[in-house]
């Protein structure tokens, strides 16, 4: 990727996102995109290649984008039932933004195009907050908070119950539905779920 500190880099990526999601990666067209972000052509084609080079680029953002929401709670010491529920609000709630759910749908109808650069933004973001949460199940358990023999199982049955409804529903419908629960309840539904489960 350009080197972050000239500010146009930042411009044209962020107008690159808007017009990649709302057309798509095939409709997409450069010169609006410069035309949006304040540059010519000329320009933007010095920070990017190629077209490819520059929804790279946005894949790569909106990858850093997820872990400056959810990185401040990675590393806890003592984790306990509040500090879980915490991270998962906040993991629930980045995946209802409608906008990150536009990039995942966006990110999905494009991975046979890129799908190096999809599997490690879904991968690595996904491997990131399961390697995580069975970190802190780990701690739990040897603390006697919680009892479960297979953390990566709790992990997935705990990750289910928030990405179902959240993410996974309307990637498949195409559209954004109207949640009946927020993204706190939602968090808080499924870490009551766990702790009648696996709660010492």
């Amino acid at each position: 990727m350009p080197v972050p500190q000239d500010p146009r880099v930042h411009t044209i990526i962020h107008e690159a996102r808007l017009r990649f999601v709302s057309d798509g990666y095939a409709a997409a067209r450069i010169e609006p995109i410069a035309r949006s972000a304040g540059v010519s052509t000329a320009t933007l084609y010095t920070f990017f290649p190629s077209k490819v080079a520059l929804f790279e680029a946005v894949i790569e953002t909106a990858a850093k984008d997820f872990y400056d929401r959810v990185g401040p709670l990675l590393n806890t010491e003592a984790p306990d039932r509040s500090i879980l529920t915490d991270y998962l609000i906040r993991y629930t709630e980045f995946l209802s933004d409608s906008f990150v759910r536009k990039m995942f749908r966006l990110i999905v109808a494009e991975r046979p195009r890129f799908n190096t650069q999809a599997v490690d933004f879904f991968d690595r973001g996904r491997g990131d907050i399961a390697h995580t949460l069975i970190a802190m199940f780990e701690t739990m358990s040897a603390n006697g908070l919680i009892k479960t023999e297979k953390p990566s199982w709790a992990v997935s049955q705990l990750l289910g119950m928030i990405e179902h409804p959240v993410l996974l529903l309307p990637l498949a419908s195409g559209k954004d539905p109207i949640q009946a629960r927020s993204a706190r309840a939602i968090a808080e539904d499924a870490v009551e779920t766990f702790w009648a489960r696996y709660g010492a």
